[in-house]
């Protein structure tokens, strides 16, 4: 199983400069890069401060020349917020700058919030018709000279400059849940990210069921990447996990307030929503957090490593973006890559 970072350049609030998330946020991927993670993920989130995300692109281009090995991935360029010109052209330029360091993900976008400020009238629940008819689109002007009339764009015969340097084209990749993102991944040979949020493991049980169902109704199609992602913090003593779990909390509490919409957002800075507040307060126990999340121990973090592996996923996504301190954040990754990767490390061919 190979590892990569999800990582955003995050603040709870105003005490924390922007200076000091940017030097943060970088020496969090240089470590990733030293420690052979092969993919970082840039998300696309607008208006949070708690995902300061503008444009995946230009934050890939500035982690490019600061990094060597690690490939550089969009998860998600936001269909319905591009239009296909555009997002080729991007794409393709940052694959050019990073020499062919690019894995391009896309996906349907998360918060109605966002929705209603970047496509007002979109509900999300219709953002996936964007990304069927966006993804052929990109993939047709990355190719050459290409003429569109769809129902969400229309364009004369247009093509993508520059082109990416990965040919034909970077490795795709579709953030999937429900059944029909499944088929469509296999069916257009995309890879797929999975996130099962603070759900328990069978949650990416029926992720594991949806790619297979997903296969056997697409015959011949090559099986994709899977890559799952879960929130990771390691820790080594009480003061640390107390601190993860209250984070991470803290966080989700916000999470619940943008998923619902309620516009409880001051300056870019959601409202928490109490957890006894919340009728699914249960999902958000210590006891659960700590036993579904990728937390704990180096050892026990490597015994659930180990579920995943064997129930086939390809990639496990560290998600190291949840509100904690700077310090704690690169003491677990610390960990992380010196105590649980090693466990991992393919063998020399005799």
């Amino acid at each position: 199983m190979k590892f990569q970072l999800a990582l955003n350049l995050e603040r709870n609030d105003d005490t924390i400069s922007m200076e000091a998330v940017r030097d943060h946020t970088l020496e969090m991927v240089q470590m990733a890069d030293r420690a052979g993670f092969s993919v970082v993920w840039s998300a696309e989130h607008h208006a949070l401060e708690m995902t300061i995300a503008p444009n995946p692109f230009q934050i890939l281009t500035w982690l490019a020349p600061h990094t060597e090995r690690i490939r550089l991935g969009t998860a998600v360029a936001v269909a319905p917020y591009w239009d296909p010109i555009s997002l080729a052209g991007e794409a393709a330029f940052t694959d050019l700058i990073s020499n062919g360091r690019l894995e391009f993900g896309i996906g349907s976008g998360a918060y109605q919030r966002e929705f209603d400020r970047m496509h007002p009238g979109l509900k999300q629940s219709d953002a996936w018709r964007y990304m069927h008819e966006l993804l052929p689109a990109v993939k047709a002007l990355w190719a050459g000279d290409y003429e569109h009339n769809g129902e969400f764009w229309s364009f004369p015969t247009s093509t993508s400059v520059p082109k990416p340097l990965q040919k034909p084209h970077p490795p795709i990749w579709v953030a999937a849940r429900a059944p029909i993102t499944y088929d469509y991944a296999v069916a257009n040979e995309c890879n797929i990210m999975a996130w099962p949020l603070t759900r328990d493991m069978s949650e990416a049980e029926l992720y594991m069921q949806r790619l297979q169902d997903a296969l056997e109704a697409n015959p011949g199609k090559p099986r994709p990447t899977l890559a799952m992602m879960r929130h990771t913090q390691v820790y080594t003593n009480e003061q640390d996990r107390a601190s993860a779990i209250a984070s991470i909390q803290s966080v989700l509490g916000k999470f619940e307030n943008l998923f619902r919409n309620l516009g409880d957002v001051e300056n870019g800075f959601p409202k928490e929503i109490p957890l006894n507040e919340l009728e699914n307060r249960d999902e958000y126990s210590a006891q659960m957090l700590e036993t579904n999340l990728m937390f704990g121990s180096p050892d026990q973090v490597i015994e659930k490593l180990k579920l995943y592996e064997a129930m086939g996923v390809d990639e496990f996504i560290y998600y190291g973006s949840m509100g904690l301190d700077h310090d704690q954040q690169k003491r677990s990754l610390a960990l992380f890559c010196d105590e649980v990767l090693p466990a991992f490390e393919q063998p020399l061919a005799a």
